[in-house]
C-alpha cells in the first residue's frame, strides 16, 4: 500500500466536514486510491468514526444504489458527490473509475449495507485496481455475516460463507449436496419469500443439524430463531415469508467417521425390504449422516441389481 508519507501532498484530496456526536469536524486529508469502507447493515450508530472521515475526505464515493447511500451520508453531514457502481452498471464504470485512480483520486468504495465485496460487485473493481498499481486501503466495520454468527451459538472457529444458494430446488439441493462435508459452520444469505424452501432442502441434503435464522440484524425487529433445520423450516412454512433481510447458519457435519460403503449396503438392503428407493434413501441418509444423493445413488444400484 502507499504511505502517507510517500505521497505527494499536492495530490492528498482536501479536508472535508462531517458531523459526529452532535460536532461538526474537519475529515483529515487522505491518500490517492481505492478505499473500501464499511458502513452500517441496519443501524446507522454502527459505523466507525474513521469511516465517516474517509467519506467525508474522499474524492467520489462509488455506491451500490445512490439513494440508500445517500441517506447515510446526510446522517453524518457528508457531501461528497456519489457514484453509482452496481452490476448493471459496472462494465462501462469500471474503466472510467479506474483512470479517475491513475489521476490520483482518492474514491470510497461502499456497499448498500455491510462491508464492501461479500456479495456485491466490488471485487473486479478491487482486482483491476491492484492489478493497475493502485493503493486499496481497507476501512473495516459492520459484516452481515459476522454479526449472524456471533450470535447464533454455533461453532465459530471456523465457518463457510457461500452467499445465495441456487434459486431452484434442483440446483439448490445439488449444490448443498456439495457442501455437505465441509467441516465448518455453513453461512448463507436468503430471501424471505425462499426462506422455507431453502430451510427444507437444507434439511433434506445435511440431515437434521443445528441452526439459526438471524433476520433485521442491528434493527428495531431483530430476531434470531435457532432449533434443527427440520424444525425451523416447518416454523417458516406455517408462518409465511418473514420481512427482511435473512441470514442462515448451519452448524458443521457431525465429526463421526463417515460410514463404511459395506456398512451402508446392508443398511440400505434392509431398508429397501420395505421402503422405495427414495424413502430408504432418506431414512439411512438420517441414521448415518451421510449426503442423501450418495445414498440415493448407491440405493439405485442396489435396486438394480435385485431386479
Amino acid at each position: 500500500m502507499t504511505r502517507r508519507d510517500d505521497v505527494d501532498k499536492t495530490q492528498i484530496s482536501q479536508p472535508s466536514a462531517f458531523t459526529a456526536l452532535g460536532m461538526r469536524a474537519e475529515a483529515e486529508p487522505i491518500a490517492p486510491g481505492l478505499h473500501v469502507v464499511a458502513t452500517p447493515i441496519g443501524n446507522l450508530r454502527d459505523i466507525t468514526l474513521r469511516a465517516i472521515a474517509t467519506l467525508a475526505a474522499a474524492d467520489a464515493v462509488i455506491a451500490e444504489d445512490t439513494r440508500v447511500s445517500h441517506n447515510l451520508l446526510a446522517h453524518y453531514g457528508v457531501t461528497t458527490p456519489l457514484v453509482a457502481y452496481h452490476e448493471h452498471n459496472a462494465a462501462v464504470m469500471r474503466p472510467h473509475l479506474l483512470a479517475r485512480l491513475a489521476e490520483g483520486a482518492a474514491l470510497a468504495l461502499i456497499s448498500d449495507a455491510g462491508t464492501p465485496l461479500v456479495s456485491d460487485p466490488g471485487y473486479k473493481l478491487v482486482a483491476e485496481a491492484l492489478a493497475a498499481g493502485v493503493a486499496v486501503t481497507s476501512v473495516p466495520g459492520p459484516s452481515a455475516v459476522l454479526a449472524a454468527l456471533v450470535v447464533a451459538g454455533l461453532p465459530t472457529d471456523r465457518f463457510f460463507f457461500e452467499g445465495f444458494l441456487p434459486p431452484k430446488s434442483a440446483a439448490r439441493r445439488a449444490r448443498i449436496n456439495e457442501l455437505a462435508f465441509v467441516p465448518a459452520t455453513l453461512v448463507f444469505f436468503e430471501s424471505p419469500r425462499r426462506l422455507a424452501e431453502m430451510l427444507t432442502d437444507l434439511a433434506a441434503e445435511l440431515g437434521d443439524r443445528p441452526a439459526a435464522v438471524a433476520r433485521e440484524l442491528t434493527k428495531l425487529y431483530e430476531t434470531t430463531r435457532r432449533g434443527t433445520l427440520a424444525a425451523l423450516a416447518a416454523q417458516f412454512d406455517a408462518e409465511g415469508p418473514p420481512k427482511g433481510e435473512i441470514v442462515v447458519l448451519v452448524g458443521p457435519p457431525d465429526t463421526a467417521a463417515p460410514v463404511a460403503e459395506e456398512e451402508l449396503d446392508r443398511l440400505l438392503q434392509g431398508a429397501l425390504e420395505s421402503l422405495s428407493v427414495k424413502d430408504a434413501a432418506a431414512a439411512v441418509s438420517a441414521q448415518t449422516g451421510a449426503p442423501r444423493r450418495q445414498v440415493y445413488a448407491r440405493a439405485l444400484t442396489l435396486a438394480g441389481s435385485k431386479r
